[in-house]
């Protein structure tokens, strides 16, 4: 994606930017998720409180990404289902105060898309999972700094990282979906 007045460099044909170490801005950055509720509802919530580090490296193929959040932080608008988030029942946040992920490898998809595969860790528990993501470009900030922007997004089981709490409906079904849908709009800033 080529922006006017926007710095970039390209690698093998595609944009992609600066090298260097770029931290997680969280004031400008969604850690974001989607959960079905009684089955035909969606429940969206999000994480207030984390922080993260992008290493790009000349060949962005050997990038690495790490992020930790703040089970406790989680925000679904909702304080008595907040709470029970945060209890044993799903994240546990006393006992598993943070959720992770680090990156184990950065591939090339197609144009600004990538996969970015790592280890989640959630609930004690660690699983690979695959980042869909898309490089959105890279701009210089009214501070004289460097910000790059990325877009990502991947789907997990709960149960896979011991979230197994759940209801049985009346009429079939159960009142939390198994399937989650985590999305991220990040922001990142390069470090001088």
């Amino acid at each position: 994606m080529a922006v006017a007045g926007v710095a970039t460099r390209e690698w093998q044909g595609v944009q992609f930017p600066t090298a260097g170490t770029w931290t997680v801005d969280p004031t400008h950055t969604a850690i974001e998720f989607q959960v079905k509720h009684l089955m035909i509802a969606k429940v969206k919530g999000r994480f207030a409180d984390f922080e993260g580090a992008l290493t790009i490296a000349d060949d962005p193929t050997r990038s690495t990404v790490d992020l930790r959040i703040r089970a406790a932080s989680i925000d679904t608008r909702t304080q008595q289902r907040d709470d029970h988030l945060r209890s044993p029942d799903f994240f546990g946040a006393d006992k598993y105060p943070e959720l992770s992920f680090t990156s184990t490898a950065v591939e090339h998809a197609d144009g600004d898309d990538w996969k970015i595969r790592g280890d989640l860790t959630i609930h004690g528990v660690t699983k690979p999972v695959t980042l869909t993501t898309e490089y959105n470009g890279q701009t210089a900030d009214p501070w004289g700094g460097q910000r790059a922007f990325f877009s990502a997004e991947t789907r997990i089981d709960r149960e896979d990282w011991g979230l197994r709490y759940n209801q049985a409906l009346e009429a079939g079904g159960w009142v939390v979906g198994k399937e989650i849908k985590i999305t991220l709009e990040v922001e990142a800033v390069l470090q001088a």
